[in-house]
């Protein structure tokens, strides 16, 4: 199986987990390169790959308290 070149905003969605205003923020921003091809706007993988990169590691908390 080939990898994709470029994929549409539907497609960026499901395999970034990112929804489509957070999308097209980031191609107004210049964050993620997008491409025309007749109505059809495409977004290089490598792009959102490098996007979805770039993003802060994620900093997830238990929750507990520390002891005192």
């Amino acid at each position: 199986m080939s990898e994709f070149l470029a994929h549409t905003i539907a497609d960026a969605t499901k395999i970034s987990g990112l929804g489509r205003t957070s999308i097209y923020e980031a191609i107004g921003a210049g964050k993620i390169e997008a491409r025309k091809a007749g109505n059809r706007t495409l977004i290089t993988a490598d792009s959102l790959r490098a996007f979805i990169a770039g993003l802060p590691a994620a900093d997830i908390r238990t929750g507990r308290k520390a002891a005192a």
